[in-house]
């Protein structure tokens, strides 16, 4: 990939220009490279100075669709709403509660405060579910129904525009103020004999239709299918006898049941008997969780009543950075929804509505956006190149503007920028949000020239053909906006 990109980049930077041509001689250079994309490909981009002074435009006031550009905007408002970002979490930690009625076992309230990070692995050493499950087994041994409550949040498991095929995996897993182990999960895939099926290793949250097989040699194809809120998956495909195992992520509908279940495996394996169901409770969306239609307060937040224990995350500044790095959607959609619940009811209108108030105050127009999640898969988004440029020209004058800055991946150093612009002059010198979805590409940010100026810059391709993807050529122009100035 890096003698592709240096090839491309040579490319663009065959001629030569007058000085008094220079800046003109540019935009049509990059033009002329972009032109050579699949046929249907739309670009935006614009790149200016630090003080708004613009280098290079191409239909920098069109609305595109970002994909995970989104979560520049998800992360700028939560530094920017949420107080104690780097603190100890002590906001979103997940809590368990004893409901004690009459002579009878207490049920359970397994309540979740919106953070991503709750953990049932065994190898877990910090706000892990284990936890909680001691300390209700230093109460009781008997307990009636294990309780998941989620109603932080209105129940909005899935945004709007999220394409439902997405809902099966990682990538579209259901949101939940009550999360456990990333809402995934994760299926091993071990080759059997020849001619048998692989032997699977998991959970037993799921029921698994195994219909895969083990051949002699090949690539491992493997595929599972799942419908919406259905627990009954279906395997196919085929695995190498000689291949390594493979792993799966399977997204989860229900977040606070799977998390409730859980607890109560934990809790029966430590000796508590459980003699009730394992349940999940929910607070249906309701004009009250739309700023737009809400004629009232925002519902209350779930009572305490005795609180058993609580946990601590880490600080949520770490969690930032995780979404920014690695693209986490489902961390994301959380931030979103914490944001909402500041001034509103944790919605996801509300934490738009908050992102509108941000966008006012760094001087974007409304016109040149629109949301619908947090994360970006949602297709029904919108933003143009200046709305980002502007967005991020105001956030580097912001006491937490470089620490929003320091959870972009580094070109060629980490993230989702570890494998791009290697070799190049910008490696460790752009620093940028990805984002990729159907016949999508995106990165914005920042870079280091090479005269050492920061260019700010927001760069957008849809309607790219058949996932042709439209990244190298989109890299090889910003390299060379960056040599030229």
């Amino acid at each position: 990939m890096r003698i592709r990109l240096l090839a491309v980049l040579a490319l663009l930077t065959i001629g030569t220009t007058s000085p008094a041509h220079a800046q003109d001689t540019l935009q049509q250079r990059v033009e002329a490279a972009l032109a050579t994309a699949p046929p249907g490909t739309r670009f935006g981009l614009l790149v200016t100075t630090e003080d708004g002074r613009e280098l290079v435009a191409i239909d920098p006031d069109d609305r595109f669709i970002p994909a995970s550009n989104t979560k520049m905007l998800t992360t700028a408002a939560a530094f920017a709403t949420l107080s104690g970002v780097d603190s100890p979490d002590t906001a979103g930690g997940a809590a368990v509660r004893l409901d004690k009625r009459g002579r009878r076992a207490p049920d359970v309230i397994l309540t979740g405060y919106g953070d991503a990070r709750l953990s049932s692995a065994p190898d877990c050493v910090a706000n892990c579910l284990a936890a909680l499950a001691d300390a209700i087994a230093a109460r009781t041994r008997k307990v009636r129904h294990i309780i998941g409550d989620d109603t932080l949040f209105p129940d909005q498991r899935w945004s709007p525009g999220m394409s439902w095929n997405n809902i099966q995996s990682r990538y579209g897993t259901a949101i939940s103020a009550l999360t456990l182990d990333d809402n995934e999960l994760v299926i091993r895939v071990v080759p059997g004999a020849t001619g048998r099926p692989p032997a699977i290793g998991m959970l037993p949250y799921y029921e698994v239709e195994n219909l895969a097989t083990t051949v002699a040699e090949g690539e491992t194809e493997l595929t599972f299918h799942r419908f919406p809120n259905s627990r009954a998956v279906r395997l196919t495909g085929t695995i190498a006898a000689g291949a390594e195992p493979k792993t799966l992520y399977l997204g989860i509908d229900d977040p606070a049941h799977f998390a409730a279940w859980r607890l109560r495996t934990l809790l029966e394996a430590r000796g508590v008997r459980v003699t009730g169901e394992t349940e999940a409770r929910h607070r249906p969306f309701a004009p009250s969780d739309d700023p737009a239609e809400r004629t009232g307060p925002p519902p209350a937040r779930p009572p305490e009543g005795e609180v058993l224990a609580r946990l601590a995350p880490p600080p949520l500044a770490l969690d930032l950075t995780h979404v920014n790095k690695v693209s986490q959607n489902l961390h994301s959609e959380l931030l979103i929804r914490r944001v909402g619940l500041v001034a509103g009811s944790g919605s996801i209108e509300d934490g738009v509505a908050a992102i509108a108030a941000m966008m006012e105050r760094a001087g974007v127009p409304r016109t040149a956006w629109d949301l619908s999640d947090g994360s970006g898969m949602s297709t029904y988004n919108r933003l143009s190149p200046r709305a980002v440029a502007t967005l991020l020209r105001w956030a580097a004058t912001q006491p937490w503007g470089a620490a929003w800055r320091a959870t972009f991946p580094v070109a060629g150093v980490d993230g989702t920028l570890e494998r791009r612009f290697g070799g190049t002059p910008l490696e460790g010198r752009l620093f940028a949000k990805t984002g990729s979805l159907n016949a999508t590409n995106a990165l914005s940010g920042y870079m280091t020239a090479r005269s050492g100026r920061t260019l700010i810059f927001s760069f957008y391709a849809n309607d790219v053909p058949a996932d042709a993807g439209a990244t190298k050529l989109m890299d090889a122009a910003l390299a060379l906006i960056a040599e030229a100035n």
